[in-house]
């Protein structure tokens, strides 16, 4: 892994405006993610995720959706402030994202391979032959493990698995530097999961990319990741290394919520212990700490003011007001 900082989100404000409410989708969030790194970013349906990955590639809805505060830094440049065509010179050729489902995601006109020799056309005309892109597209193929006489099959006759492969495939056809992947498993069996999990890691340490994986899932966190952020109503609510959030017992209550609600076949029990109550409404947020309807260890105060990031290690931050002291500058 390296220090050297790939992609920095400092204070990202997202909403999204309708004609009945303003909903706050991202609330500050705040990340850096080095190459070589695979950050994790973790919670539930509603929390902020996608929005934040739609963000960094300005993929937003055109009419709602909209970024009223923050940077997105990737080495250095504010992708904010690019124009729409520096912006789609950088998506699929220095970032890529593959999105959650695959049976929504590929053309289902068009055979896998011309949908790989698209991206590769767009962003590669100029410095590759057509037999050198027709060439590449069975690479990347190959890479997925997906034969590449099938290059002429279109999307429904492969399995889900094996369209999960091809999106895949098409997110690492120009080698990005930064590959973002919304709950890459989340349609699949969990024989398949596994598989595509153990590719996805294999293609990263091939091709040296740096990940944003976003997920619900601890295993996955545990095995793939290097660095977590939990999210929780457009927060970032704690953060650190994989081993601070396994390892260590200091957790905020949403994250020892999400611990507790695994399932364990060491205890003989036949209910999981959930997390009480719903994620809010982003447009009608609680005051205060956004977690304090549902949490166990709530205090009056926590129902009136916002809580600061404290600092439990030089990697491990914990937004909460029941841990250490505050450090200013933090998420």
């Amino acid at each position: 892994m390296s220090d050297q900082k790939l992609l920095e989100i400092k204070n990202l404000r997202v909403v999204y405006e309708t004609d009945e409410a303003v909903a706050k989708a991202v609330n500050g969030v705040s990340l850096t993610l080095n190459k070589r790194e695979v950050l994790g970013i973790l919670g539930e349906t509603g929390a902020g995720k996608t929005t934040t990955a739609l963000s960094i590639l300005r993929l937003l809805p055109q009419y709602t959706g909209k970024v009223t505060e923050g940077e997105i830094l990737y080495n250095g440049k504010d992708l904010l402030k690019l124009s729409s065509g520096e912006m789609q010179a950088i998506r699929g050729e220095m970032i890529s994202m593959i999105f959650q489902d695959p049976m929504s995601s590929l053309n289902p006109v068009m055979t896998v391979g011309d949908q790989i020799k698209e991206a590769l056309f767009y962003h590669n005309e100029s410095k590759y032959s057509s037999e050198r892109i027709r060439q590449r597209v069975d690479e990347i193929l190959e890479l997925v493990g997906i034969p590449s006489a099938r290059k002429n099959n279109y999307p429904h006759q492969f399995s889900g698995g094996m369209k999960q492969r091809i999106v895949i495939a098409i997110a690492l056809a120009c080698d990005p530097e930064l590959l973002i992947a919304d709950e890459p498993t989340t349609a699949l069996d969990v024989t398949i999961q596994a598989q595509v999990l153990r590719m996805m890691k294999e293609l990263k340490e091939k091709t040296g990319a740096s990940m944003i994986l976003i997920t619900h899932d601890l295993g996955i966190v545990a095995k793939m990741c290097d660095n977590v952020a939990v999210m929780y109503a457009g927060e970032i609510i704690e953060s650190g290394s994989v081993w601070d959030i396994f390892e260590n017992k200091a957790h905020h209550p949403y994250t020892n919520g999400l611990f507790a609600s695994l399932p364990n076949l060491n205890i003989d029990s036949k209910r999981l212990n959930p997390i009480g109550g719903l994620m809010p409404d982003p447009a009608h947020l609680p005051p205060g700490c956004k977690f304090h309807p549902r949490c166990p260890r709530r205090s009056d105060v926590c129902k009136i003011e916002a809580p600061e990031v404290f600092a439990m290690s030089p990697t491990h931050r914990i937004k909460c007001r029941l841990f250490g002291e505050k450090e200013d500058g933090l998420l």
